[in-house]
């Protein structure tokens, strides 16, 4: 008979599966105290010291021998006889090997020490841990035992800890958060908990939370046990607090991901046939160590259909996500392999910033995020072998699904499905799926000879389907008439690389006037995706008429449903071989001049929205006035929710602003492509780093330009294009760019022109810490304006140069005059930044209360208007006076909150900046290692971005802290060095530092 003694927990016998009573408190503990020892004989007497620690009773011995027997009548009434033998001086339990569970605990610990993968580990520390009931030994009440509790549950939470590391290995973070934070709770001294904490927020991208869990953990050892945290726990801070991407990366050398994609496409309802293809693809796919799977066929042979289908019925086997690109093989722009490998990543939970540019990098990325992941990827419509090649992924626990009219066989490895017609009653079922089975029923024989005629072609049953289905009133014997001619069927149904578009012709003729419009006018478009609104303004139709429209193409499967945005809206897009056919249309038909009118409403349409965001929230910089173009109207209730969220509006209409500009410009709309490009698109608008998509619209802008002879459209897309290049940290060649924009503005003779390139080339000289020639620039610049609202720009700019100077008095001048030229513009950006500038002339007088009260102003406005790079400066300037007054511990969270926000960004300046200021916090607090690392990090970014002066105030806090290392003479050397850089410079850091003059 089975029997389970069991100690971890409340002191329980089971026999059979039926738990055996076993009496009173003492009597529990006696049979604890014998199991603990079984095998060995227990001394009468140490089991009376054991029930009776203090003071026993004459009938002691007696009372042992009745529980005793008590136990063993227990015992036998449940077939368990022989355990509690009795041995002179006392008794000793002889229990079945493996019956009691402190043994199989201390096997399973053993065995999970010995285990090869982080997977065995942590399946055998679950199964030694679903041991445990409760405390150990619940229910005993003697306190000589209580060393033995101690021991079992130290080696209880040493188990768990082993267990989070192998299922951190294991990419489980997300999973583990929760527990591990009620851990920590229970254990705040524990540093391993601690430390296996903080790895799982960080991997969460909760990177300020986790450097919070550090300090609290600090505070708890320093003010409990008197100690710091040892280095391992010091150093995963400090790697945390750099943003160290080999956190990332498990134990196990396992990547580790941070979010889990779900981007299938919708499974199609009316699916129909494909039984053996789809259960060989279901088992393929599921397989442990998967091959990758290619299903090719002509062209409407159901491919994409396929593989959503057997996607979705796979989806549960790749728990960490699944990937879908659209790779839109046979259009005239197929995705590039770099394209969808960025899109990928940023779903895998990769910061925008974080993306490498270059394509071998991205895909090097994106493996070892997936390495040891289970995620299937599903790659539609591939073009060739080089498109897939960098998307695919070898080995593991990984899958991949491409579809392509191509076999792909120079890719080695793989396995195809390769897609024939319909079978005759496969055909038949899709009809009735599209037609309605009563009409199919009432004309069966009909029914199968259109299948026929349609040669069984999903795609041509599809498409005769959906004419039928908008046409209720036909009988099927006159479509079945109409496929009877062959040289009318050859036209609609065609063989080789012409049948889908025949096939997409047939549906195209059955729409009515306005939709085949919509059609060719989307085709000519481009876009990827839209929502009714664009085939609004591509018509010059209503919203609501519209909307019809789309539908209209929807029922015909011209159109696909594509989601629900996040703000609500329904989008669709046009398969990439129905957008080939679309524009091919619209060329045939529709004179030139009414195409690019189209897509000049388009844009309209984009620019009354952004008109009205910039109305809400001027930009801080000089306007670039171009001639009154045309806008497209927008309803008010459109115009209300992209006001209420412009930011969210922007992320999911910036793929298709991109390709209708790109589109634009190649249809020689310069004029409206510059325009836009440059009042609405720049980083006032973006509020964040796109850099990928700023970069492909204003060199498509400046292309056009150029093209055609526009000198003041290539000087503007070349301040565009310069303002880009700072806004990327790329100083040289933004300042090549702009002395070219400013050259052709000369050129022009356009003052305003030139004060925008003026403006950007003082910016460029300030940070490289060339501050005369960024005063040249700027005062030029402002002279150029004249009485313009606009210098309220090279204003603040020089403000903010004169305060890097010293010259106080003429620094706060410009300020106060551009903050109120902002205030009565209605500019709340521009009020904002310099709101922010005056912080730091306020700190720089040592005005620490109106510093604090001037930055918090500006953080305010950032966060109303979206900006969370600003509002980021904004905090680190509040931050730093806060500092100046002592106050280390108020200002530290937030400086770490701001760091992430910078790295999140990819912003090298905000990067250094704040890597500064927190080593000279932790100077402050004479935290000497903590200031070494962030200072030396610091240093790094300055000498990558080469900005001397930003260097020698760095090198000045390193001095200060050599200094307090009592290092002297380095830190002499290195003030040294830093003082003649302030002097060459012009920077007032050298009079503060030797009351001399620098210079000018």
């Amino acid at each position: 008979m089975a029997v389970e003694f069991r100690l971890l927990g409340p002191v329980e016998v089971s026999a059979a599966g039926v738990a055996v009573p076993l009496g009173g408190a003492k009597p529990q503990t006696l049979l604890a105290a014998l199991l603990l020892e079984h095998g060995h004989i227990v001394p009468t007497a140490r089991l009376i010291d054991i029930i009776w620690p203090d003071d026993p009773p004459e009938t002691a011995k007696a009372a042992i021998q009745t529980y005793v027997k008590t136990l063993r009548q227990a015992l036998a009434r449940h077939g368990v006889a022989d355990v509690i033998v009795t041995r002179a001086p006392g008794y000793l339990v002889q229990i079945p090997a493996g019956s009691l569970d402190v043994d199989l605990f201390d096997q399973l610990l053993a065995q999970a020490r010995e285990a090869s993968t982080p997977q065995e580990t942590s399946d055998l520390l679950g199964a030694a841990l679903a041991l445990w009931r409760g405390p150990a030994l619940a229910g005993s009440h003697t306190s000589l035992l209580a060393g033995e509790v101690v021991r079992l549950e130290q080696l209880r939470l040493t188990a768990t800890q082993e267990r989070m590391a192998a299922d951190l290995a294991l990419g489980r973070h997300g999973q583990l958060v929760a527990e591990l934070a009620a851990l920590v709770g229970r254990h705040p001294a524990d540093e391993r908990l601690r430390g296996q904490y903080m790895t799982a927020l960080y991997r969460l991208g909760r990177q300020s939370d986790a450097l919070a869990s550090f300090r609290e953990g600090r505070q708890v050892l320093v003010e409990e046990l008197g100690v710091d945290p040892g280095p391992e726990l010091t150093g995963l801070y400090h790697a945390i607090l750099r943003g160290d991407p080999i956190l990332l990366a498990s134990p196990s050398g396992e990547a580790v991901g941070v979010a889990v994609p779900t981007q299938l496409p919708l499974a199609p309802a009316d699916f129909t046939g494909r039984a053996l293809q789809t259960s060989t693809l279901v088992a393929a796919l599921t397989d442990p160590a998967p091959a990758i799977q290619v299903i090719a066929g002509r062209g409407g042979s159901g491919k994409s259909a396929l593989a959503a289908h057997v996607a979705h019925q796979v989806a549960t086997a790749f728990p960490d996500g699944q990937l879908y690109a659209e790779l839109r093989g046979l259009s005239e722009t197929p995705a590039e392999a770099g394209e969808v490998l960025g899109l990928f990543l940023r779903a895998l939970g990769v910061e925008p910033a974080a993306v490498p540019a270059a394509t071998a990098e991205r895909a090097e990325l994106y493996r070892r995020l997936l390495a040891g992941r289970r995620v299937l990827v599903l790659l539609d419509d591939a073009a060739d072998e080089r498109q897939v090649r960098p998307l695919l992924l070898g080995g593991g626990g990984c899958a991949v699904l491409v579809t392509s009219r191509n076999r792909l066989g120079g890719l080695a490895g793989v396995r195809r499905t390769d897609l024939d017609v319909l079978d005759p009653d496969e055909a038949v079922e899709l009809l009735v799926r599209i037609v309605g089975a009563d009409r199919v029923s009432a004309e069966e024989p009909v029914a199968r000879e259109i299948a026929e005629l349609c040669g069984r072609l999903p795609l041509a049953i599809r498409i005769a389907g959906a004419r039928l289905a908008t046409r209720q009133r036909w009988p099927l014997r006159l479509l079945a008439d109409r496929l009877t001619d062959e040289r009318r069927r050859l036209d609609e149904l065609a063989i080789a690389d012409l049948e889908v578009r025949a096939g997409f012709e047939l549906s195209y003729r059955a729409l009515d006037t306005g939709a085949r419009q919509a059609l060719r006018r989307l085709g000519h478009l481009g876009v990827p995706e839209f929502a009714s609104w664009v085939v609004a303004w591509l018509t010059g139709t209503a919203e609501t008429a519209a909307e019809d429209l789309v539908e209209r193409l929807v029922d015909a499967q011209l159109v696909d449903f594509s989601r629900v945005d996040d703000l609500g809206t329904p989008r669709f897009r046009v398969h990439d071989l129905v957008r080939i056919y679309g524009r091919e249309r619209a060329e045939a038909e529709e004179p030139a001049q009414e195409l690019a009118a189209a897509v000049g409403r388009v844009l309209g349409g984009w620019l009354t929205l952004t008109d009205q965001l910039a109305a809400d929230a001027p930009s801080d910089e000089i306007g670039r006035p171009r001639p009154a173009l045309a806008s497209s109207p927008v309803s008010d209730e459109l115009a209300a929710r992209v006001l209420a969220a412009p930011h969210d509006w922007f992320d999911i209409e910036q793929p298709a602003l991109v390709v209708g500009l790109e589109r634009a410009a190649a249809l020689g709309l310069h004029d409206l492509v510059c325009q836009f490009t440059s009042a609405r698109l720049g980083p006032s608008f973006l509020g964040v780093n796109r850099f990928e998509s700023r970069e492909r619209i204003n060199q498509a802008a400046l292309a056009a330009a150029r093209r055609a002879g526009d000198r003041y459209g290539e000087a503007t897309m070349l301040a565009e294009l310069g303002h880009l290049r700072y806004d990327q940290d790329h100083f040289p060649e933004a300042r090549r760019v702009l002395d070219e924009a400013l050259g052709a503005f000369r050129e022009l003779g356009d003052a305003r022109g030139q004060a925008v390139a003026l403006s950007g080339l003082g910016v460029i000289c300030r940070e490289a810490g060339r501050l005369v020639e960024a005063l040249h620039f700027l005062d030029e610049a402002g002279a150029l304006l004249g009485e313009d609202a606009a210098i309220a720009y090279p204003r603040r700019l020089a403000a903010s140069v004169r305060l890097e100077r010293g010259d106080f008095p003429a620094a706060w001048s410009g300020l106060a005059e551009s903050l109120a030229a902002y205030r009565r513009a209605g500019s709340h950006r521009g009020e904002a930044v310099t709101l922010r500038t005056m912080s730091l002339f306020h700190r720089a007088t040592g005005e620490y209360a109106p510093a604090i009260e001037t930055a918090e102003a500006a953080r305010t406005i950032f966060d109303r208007l979206g900006d969370k790079l600003m509002e980021a400066y904004s905090v680190r300037a509040w931050a730093k006076a806060q500092l100046r007054l002592g106050r280390t511990e108020q200002a530290l969270a937030p400086l770490e909150g701001v760091l992430s926000t910078c790295q999140a960004m990819g912003d090298r300046w905000g990067l250094g900046v704040t890597l500064r200021t927190l080593g000279e916090l932790h100077l402050a607090d004479g935290h000497l290692r903590d200031a070494a690392a962030c200072l030396t990090a610091a240093m790094e970014v300055w000498q990558d971005m080469d900005a001397p002066l930003w260097r020698a105030r760095t090198e000045r806090d390193l001095a200060l802290l050599h200094e307090a290392r009592g290092e002297s003479g380095l830190a002499a050397k290195i003030m040294d060095r830093a003082v003649k850089v302030f002097r060459d410079h012009g920077a007032r850091e050298y009079g503060e530092l030797t009351g001399g003059t620098a210079a000018f």
